[in-house]
């Protein structure tokens, strides 16, 4: 819906504005053999060529860390993300920042857990959905879980568990740190 100044209602989006976001990918470990394959095949999402600067990762020998920060159209995280999930040997986490037209998003994927998703804000910060949070609250009443471990699944625990170790870059490199606030 617009009015008169051709401003979209929905988000203040000018129609026919080209939206741009930008995001990052972390790869935690890539096995040596694999790493121009994975920036071809980035650079396939992307549309322009991609050059990673890969340092040996070393809590699993023989493979690679890096990351890059790329720039498109929101979605791109999530197609970047159907892309380098097939591969099965990544340790991966894909960002891609709030904009005009969506929520941020994080995804994290591992080769035993497969693909985590979560929506996250202006900070980083994992956004739980008032709905989710009812359902998780439901399924513990019905079955008698743990609602910790309900929200640690919302959250996901289990890839910050398996990926942690990963994160750290190293002696002399800069730590990044995905799922920490800081207030």
């Amino acid at each position: 819906m617009s009015d008169r100044s051709g401003v979209s209602g929905m988000h203040g989006v000018p129609q026919g504005a080209r939206v741009i976001t930008r995001g990052v990918i972390f790869v935690h470990s890539c096995p040596r053999a694999l790493c121009a394959h994975i920036e071809w095949a980035i650079a396939d999402v992307l549309g322009t060529p991609v050059s990673i600067d890969w340092s040996p990762q070393p809590v699993l020998a023989g493979n690679m860390r890096g990351e890059v920060s790329w720039t498109g159209a929101p979605g791109t995280a999530s197609r970047l993300v159907s892309i380098l999930h097939g591969w099965g040997r990544l340790r991966l986490e894909v960002t891609e920042e709030p904009n005009a037209v969506s929520e941020g998003e994080r995804y994290s994927i591992s080769p035993a857990l497969g693909v985590f998703r979560a929506v996250i804000g202006a900070h980083g910060d994992i956004q739980v959905s008032e709905e989710r949070l009812r359902a998780a609250i439901a399924r513990c009443a019905q079955s008698g879980a743990s609602l910790e471990d309900e929200i640690a699944g919302l959250l996901g625990a289990a890839w910050d568990s398996e990926l942690e170790p990963f994160r750290y870059a190293g002696e002399g490199a800069e730590v990044r740190w995905l799922h920490q606030v800081v207030s």
